[in-house]
């Protein structure tokens, strides 16, 4: 049985007519008489009762137009399932972050992407940074949200906003009044610092303390920013903290800018990592729409444009 013949069969019913069925169909009549003919032969029953004058449905026609027409409508839902799936309109993306990404502004695009792309289904998945590239590169994730950019060739990285370190201190210390700091000023201090096995984050952090002159006296580890705030609220000690972070504990914590020399272009900028030859739609479409969105975020995100760094959002990553 073809579909061919399955779609001249519900026509033909439709129009009880073998005439206007063959033009409907911009067929001839006797290939249309011809396919009927085959159908009725491999089904066993005749479909249609023939008169000089009349066409009409058998019992046997009408028992079997139900079944074909949800064949054809099952084609029609599969073709349109295709198409939207092809033009990433359809189809599962998964993203992976670390936590404290759920606390700046990218939920703020999950939401708006859920709304222009509903059949999108977006698997977020919360891990240590360390854990990304790893991931990505297994085919586990489809994009990454993270602080460490890498074009290798194989991954291919774009900024999504800014984020420059600050020093985060408990209130009432002795360097809170300060308007910048020295990354040298801060070796006496006891430090609340990023676990150095789970991110190259806070390795850079750590590397940036010891080009300064010092290495860093830890007091506590932590695996995510928030954790570290609270803790230098609570007095444990200072810590290295990208800036829009520092912004939820300002009623618990007092932050400064880090000084123009050693360890001033310290960042924890923000990008986006993906496959490079990773061609699927969907993960295309989310893509580029979050370099879209990026490119809109106010003014804060952006800032620090002319540190070694500096490029717009939404600007790959060269990897010369």
């Amino acid at each position: 049985m073809e579909l061919r013949q399955i779609r001249y069969f519900t026509v033909l019913a439709d129009e009880l007519s073998f005439t206007r069925a063959a033009r409907r169909l911009h067929i001839s009549q006797p290939p249309l008489s011809f396919q009927i003919a085959s159908l009725e032969v491999e089904l066993g029953a005749r479909l249609f009762d023939r008169t000089s004058r009349s066409v009409a449905l058998s019992a046997a026609g009408q028992a079997f137009l139900p079944h074909a027409q949800a064949v054809l409508a099952r084609l029609d839902e599969a073709r349109s399932h295709v198409t939207r799936v092809a033009s990433g309109l359809e189809g599962r993306v998964k993203v992976g972050l670390a936590g404290s990404h759920f606390l700046g502004p990218f939920p703020q695009f999950i939401q708006q992407f859920r709304l222009q792309r509903p059949d999108v289904d977006v698997a977020l998945n919360e891990m240590k940074p360390s854990d990304h590239l790893q991931a990505l590169r297994d085919g586990q994730l489809d994009l990454c949200v993270s602080r460490n950019p890498l074009n290798d060739g194989q991954i291919s990285a774009a900024l999504l906003w800014r984020d420059p370190v600050v020093v985060a201190l408990p209130p009432g210390h002795r360097l809170a009044s300060r308007s910048q700091l020295g990354l040298a000023e801060l070796h006496d201090e006891d430090f609340v610092f990023l676990r150095l096995d789970s991110s190259s984050f806070a390795m850079r952090l750590f590397d940036a303390c010891v080009q300064a002159g010092f290495a860093p006296r830890i007091v506590q580890q932590v695996v995510e920013v928030p954790a570290a705030l609270n803790l230098v609220a609570a007095g444990l000690g200072v810590a290295l903290v990208p800036a829009t972070l520092a912004m939820l504990r300002a009623d618990a914590v007092c932050t400064c800018p880090l000084q123009m020399g050693v360890g001033s272009d310290l960042n924890g900028d923000v990008y986006a990592l993906w496959r490079t030859l990773d061609a699927a739609p969907a993960v295309a479409e989310f893509k580029e729409r979050l370099l879209v969105w990026a490119a809109t975020l106010p003014d804060f995100y952006r800032q620090g444009v002319d540190t070694p760094y500096g490029l717009p959002a939404g600007v790959l990553i060269d990897p010369d």
